[in-house]
């Protein structure tokens, strides 16, 4: 693996909001499959109505999840996901998501996450788990902050 190619795994591996259940295998395996792409300020990675072919997995820069219910724009950066929605449903997204500035990704068309999750499929169990748990911390982030996630239950003595 190049030495850029082990930083960009490295900016997506440590995100606390990214795919945090893959392991060093499974981000080498993903950032051979992906094709890097880049926007602009202001440039769409997911245009809100359409169908988006894969997702995109942040590198650099930041993006807004133009959410019209929503008086809050959330932004994305580095190490996060978008397009999941579109991607999971196969259906038109959601949100748009625009570029704040320059933005570097990683994008995943469906046909390569596909073939990888038929050879790999461990890879599929931790890729969709990691895609649940962000989901849901987002969801939890939309609904506000007296529904927070339950504690760890304490085993009895």
């Amino acid at each position: 693996m190049s030495k850029v190619i082990e930083q960009e795994v490295s900016v997506l591996s440590s995100s606390k909001h990214g795919l945090v259940y893959l392991t060093a295998n499974d981000w080498a395996l993903v950032a051979d499959k992906a094709s890097r792409v880049h926007f602009k300020k202001g440039q769409l990675l997911v245009q809100k109505g359409k169908k988006a072919n894969g997702v995109f997995l942040l590198l650099k820069g930041t993006a807004r999840v133009q959410i019209p219910s929503q008086p809050t724009v959330p932004a994305i950066g580095p190490g996060e996901i978008c397009g999941e929605m579109s991607f999971l449903e196969e259906a038109a997204a959601s949100a748009s998501v625009v570029a704040e500035g320059d933005v570097e990704a990683y994008h995943l068309d469906s046909a390569a996450l596909q073939s990888l999750f038929e050879l790999f499929p461990h890879l599929a169990s931790r890729f969709y788990r990691s895609l649940a748990t962000n989901l849901s911390r987002r969801l939890r982030e939309l609904i506000g902050p007296c529904y927070a996630p339950p504690t760890a239950m304490k085993k009895p003595s």
